[in-house]
This record gives C-alpha cells, sequence and structure tokens, in this order.
C-alpha cells in the first residue's frame, strides 16, 4: 500500500505508513506505541489491509486483454484499439511504444512461460508473436482461422500457442515457425468461448457455446473422447484443475459442473446457487476450492472435493461479476466487474479486505494475480 512512497523516502515507513496502518495489522500492534509522535488516525480507520493499485491510462479504447509476465514484473494489454502495451507492474509506466499491427481489436494476449514473447489474437483473425524487449513483431502473422480470435495461450512447456475462435475450431502453433502443427481441431459446432492447457501440456479443454466441452490431445489434434455433455445452455469458461485430473466448467445455465479428465463423467451434480449465468470458474492453486463469478453480481465459493457451498454469496458488486481469480496462496479472490471496481476477499473469513478499488473507466473482464501475489491485472471491457 504505501510502496510508492518509502521507494523515494525511507521515513515514510513511520510518517505514512505507521499510522495510517490498519489496527489490527502486525505492524501497527508492534509499533505504534514506540512511535507516539505522528499522526494519529482517529476517524474510519481500516480494521484489516487494503490494497491500493495504479490506474493505468494510455489506450484510447476499451482494453479487452492484460496478463502478467511470469516473474510479475511487466503487465501486457491488448485492446479495441488495435494496440498492445507493455507497462512495468510497480510504478505503472509505459515501457515503449505502442506494439501496432493488428487492423482490429486485440482481444487476448498471454506472454510465453520464458517471459521473453507476448502472443497476441485478433479480431483480423490473425496471431502475432512479439519480442518482449524489443516490442518487434517476430515474425509475420500467422493466418489461418476464418473469423476473430476469441482467445490465445501458450502452453506451461512453451512448445505450442493455442487459440480458439468464432469460426469454431481451435488451432495449434508452432511459436518458432509461425505454422500450425495440424489440421484445425473440429467438432464443436458453435463459435469456441475458452480453452485451456492441462498443466503437463498434453491435453486442451475448450467451451464452446453448442453446450459441450471437448477435450483434445495436444500433439495429434484428436479428440480424446466424446464431448462431456450435461449443461443446457453456452459453455462460457472451463479451467483444469492443478494436478489435471478434473475439469470445472461454468455455464449460462446457471450451474457449474465437475468432470473427471480422464473419462469425461460428471463427477457429481450440478453446482447450484447462482441466479444467473455463470461467467467464469476458476480452481485455487492448491486444489481445495472452486471460486465462480456471475451475472447475479455474485461470487460463490465451493468446496472441490464436495462440491458444497462454503459460505453465503460475497455481495458488494453493483453489476455483474465477469471475472475471478485466487492469489497464489489460495487465501484471497480477487474479483472484476462490470460496475468497474475489482474486490478482494478473504477466503477463510469471507469478507471483504478493503474498499474496492475503483475509477476505471470501463467494466472489468478479467482479473489474474501476479506470480508473488502482490500485484493484480485486469482486463476491461
Amino acid at each position: 500500500m504505501f510502496g510508492g512512497p518509502i521507494s523515494f523516502s525511507t521515513p515514510h515507513l513511520y510518517l505514512s505508513a505507521l499510522p495510517f496502518s490498519p489496527k489490527n495489522s502486525h505492524i501497527s500492534k508492534k509499533f505504534a506505541d514506540i512511535f507516539p509522535q505522528v499522526l494519529k488516525h482517529i476517524s474510519n480507520h481500516n480494521l484489516s489491509w487494503p490494497i491500493i493499485q495504479h490506474v493505468i491510462h494510455g489506450h484510447a479504447e476499451s482494453v479487452q486483454s492484460v496478463a502478467f509476465s511470469p516473474d510479475g514484473k511487466l503487465i501486457v494489454s491488448g485492446s479495441y484499439d488495435k494496440t498492445i502495451r507493455l507497462w512495468d507492474a510497480e510504478i505503472g509506466e509505459m515501457l515503449q511504444l505502442p506494439l501496432e499491427g493488428h487492423e482490429n481489436w486485440v482481444r487476448s494476449v498471454a506472454f510465453s512461460p520464458d517471459g521473453k514473447c507476448i502472443v497476441s489474437g485478433s479480431d483480423d483473425k490473425t496471431i502475432r508473436l512479439w519480442d518482449v524487449e524489443t516490442g518487434k513483431m517476430l515474425k509475420p502473422p500467422f493466418e489461418g482461422h476464418k473469423d476473430w480470435v476469441s482467445f490465445v495461450a501458450f502452453s506451461p512447456d512453451g512448445r505450442y500457442i493455442v487459440s480458439g475462435s468464432a469460426d469454431k475450431t481451435i488451432r495449434l502453433w508452432d511459436p518458432k515457425t509461425g505454422k500450425t502443427l495440424q489440421p484445425p481441431l473440429e467438432g464443436h459446432k458453435d463459435r469456441v468461448w475458452s480453452v485451456a492447457f492441462s498443466p503437463d501440456s498434453k491435453h486442451i479443454v475448450s467451451g464452446s457455446s453448442d453446450k459441450t466441452i471437448r477435450l483434445w490431445d495436444a500433439k495429434t489434434g484428436k479428440m480424446l473422447q466424446p464431448p462431456l455433455e450435461g449443461h443446457k445452455d453456452l459453455v462460457l469458461s472451463v479451467a483444469f484443475s492443478p494436478d489435471g485430473k478434473h475439469i470445472v466448467s461454468g455455464s449460462s445455465d446457471k450451474t457449474i459442473r465437475l468432470w473427471d479428465a480422464k473419462t469425461g463423467k460428471m463427477l457429481r451434480p450440478p453446482l447450484e446457487g447462482h441466479e444467473n449465468l455463470v461467467l467464469c470458474v476458476s480452481f485455487s492453486p492448491d486444489g481445495k476450492h472452486i471460486v465462480s463469478g456471475s451475472f447475479d453480481k455474485t461470487i460463490r465459493l465451493w468446496d472441490a472435493e464436495t462440491g458444497e457451498a462454503l459460505q453465503p454469496p460475497l455481495e458488494g458488486h453493483d453489476h455483474v461479476v465477469i471475472s475471478v481469480a485466487f492469489s497464489l496462496d489460495s487465501k484471497r479472490i480477487v474479483s472484476g466487474s462490470a460496475d468497474k471496481t475489482i474486490r478482494l476477499w478473504d477466503v477463510k473469513t469471507q469478507k471483504m479486505l478493503q474498499p474496492s478499488l475503483e475509477d476505471h473507466e470501463n467494466q472489468i473482464r478479467s482479473i489474474a494475480s501476479s506470480p508473488d501475489g502482490k500485484c493484480v491485472c485486469l482486463r476491461l471491457i
């Protein structure tokens, strides 16, 4: 919270950080009585720690996608202004001129596992690869999709790029050559909304408007089993568990479902409770919990083993919850909403940890924590 002032002047540890530290914080309890001559906070004193993040300005239109670099030091963003920008995650400054080349909206961006490259997907139907250090495009655009590219990601081992598209296909690319590794992965009968690699990079899961989830072999491109069916409406979000054994999915049918990644069988009855469509789902890094965000403005926490809701809904957002993510230590949840705020929640107490982060000019589309858990990045509609 006080990283900025402290980085410029160490005495602000005592002049700023101590008097404004929450009453229940360890630093306040330990040092407040030792420094009686500093400012005193008389009213509206926080009991627990809030967080403050930079509001980063620069894009001329809505920011559609952001991602942290693997070391947590950089942020990449893609926008409807057709550009990609690199930012210093600590101070929020743009590191170089915008990365230009796409001829239409940039919908998705991601770092390579080694942090040296950025991949982007656009409504111009292309995928592009950029050098992080120079900002230059590394090779000609990857062409093949016949409609806008909805999602791009590197495999955890860095050997592949996967893309999902409104053309109903999934494609695997060699980042070294820019060539597709096999024919398109076909099977979905409607647009592909979400794709994810398994932790071992061997499998891909996809969710589609055709109400199905499909599992694919990343090496051969073959569908591993019949479609996972059960949802009664669009499948908007899919994710693997950290051990790769399970898949979670969220749907417009207001339910969350857990699947066995090996057999494709649904593990238990649907997780019900949301009163409107489920926009986002995610496993905690320790695999114990599932978090979901919904059009009903609430966030819900579920036991990944039993499927039981762990407490009443987390309420506070004034509009739909579009994205949710766990911190690296699985102790906190961060949420982003169409109310233009980001909120942070304590998994153990289910309480909001601080006043919401506000002042965004567009709806928040996606949220993620940095690897060290110190920063939050967001994607705007």
